[in-house]
Order: structure tokens, then sequence, then C-alpha cells
């Protein structure tokens, strides 16, 4: 899906005026191309190349890139929330380049969205794309909406996680996951 460049401009526009801004003053001039090319940035995350190499061989050892940092924007108030991603799978034949782990994030990051359905978004994805023995995604984040707003309580984290396959059906291997993304160094 492309953006509708004048429209979010007109948008923009609107909304300045609606919370009492003058959107023809200095510091808002420009504000109405600003965004429209931020989520052009944003929506260039959802179309990359997933870079998986088959036929891997034997390798079926956990695979984990934690801290990968994320940023999103929160579809009930348009507030950000943000914070870390932790990623494991078990490849099953296949394995992507790790950088790509980063990509996927933010493919799904970037757009209004809740902390759950990114959480799910990201591991449903690559158990499409890689197929493997199991998947563990857990997010951690601090969300605006709930830090500057509302009860005003900037000290929370929330913490979701999906599990698929070995690593929701095995104890040991979850443990695995869990100490490794909870490890220092």
């Amino acid at each position: 899906m492309t953006i509708d460049r004048e429209k979010l401009k007109q948008s923009v526009r609107l909304f300045l005026e609606a919370i009492g801004e003058d959107p023809n003053r200095e510091g808002l001039k420009e504000t109405p191309d600003r965004v429209v090319r931020l989520w052009e940035e944003f929506k260039s995350y959802e179309n990359f190349n997933m870079t998986i190499f088959e036929d891997f061989g034997d390798y079926d050892e956990m695979v984990v890139v934690r801290d990968i940092q994320f940023y999103s924007l929160c579809e009930h108030h348009l507030l950000p929330f943000f914070g870390k991603a932790h990623i494991g799978y078990i490849p099953n034949k296949k394995v992507c380049g790790l950088s790509k782990l980063v990509r996927v994030v933010n493919k799904f990051a970037y757009r209004p969205q809740v902390q759950e359905r990114l959480t799910s978004e990201i591991a449903e994805f690559l158990e499409k794309e890689l197929d493997p023995k199991g998947v563990a995604v857990v997010l951690e984040a601090e969300h605006l909406c709930l830090s500057m707003r509302g009860v005003k309580n900037p000290t929370s984290y929330t913490i979701t996680s999906k599990l698929t396959g070995v690593f929701k059906e095995d104890e040991k291997t979850r443990n695995e996951f869990l100490n490794l993304i909870n490890s220092k160094g």
C-alpha cells in the first residue's frame, strides 16, 4: 500500500489546527512534509528480501538474537512504545541472515500497533518463512500512553511472548531460551 502524500499532509495540517496550533508558524510549516517522509520510511520496511539459506545441514541448535531495539506506535493513542525484542528459533534445515531478524521486527513495528499483536506477527512470520522446529519471541517495552498519560506510571514495562513448537512444548528448551535472553554478556 502506498501513502497518499497529499491526504496525509492535509490530515496533519488539520490535526495541528484542531489542537489549537498554527500550521503556518515557523516550527510547524514543514511538519506535514516531515510526517509524510517518516511514514514513507516506515512503509519501506514492509518489503525486504528474507535471505534464507536452505539445506543448512544438521545444525539444529538454538539461534538467538536478543536486545533488538524497536519502536512502534500505539494504535489506541498514537503514542510511541519502544523497547527490546528477543528472538530465538531452532532451524529445521533453514536459517536466515541474522540482520533479517531485525528487519522482521521493524516490518511489523513500524505501523500503528499493539504489543501483543506485534509479538505474534513476528513469530508467525518466522514460522512461515523458516519452517523451524520452534520460534520464541519476547518483547519488553515502555508505552508512553502508560507513562505520560492516564495513570502516568513511567516505571512500568510490558512483556509479551509468543512460543511455538519445541519452545512451547519442551520446558528445557524454553528455559534455555529464557536464560540466554536474561544473561548478561
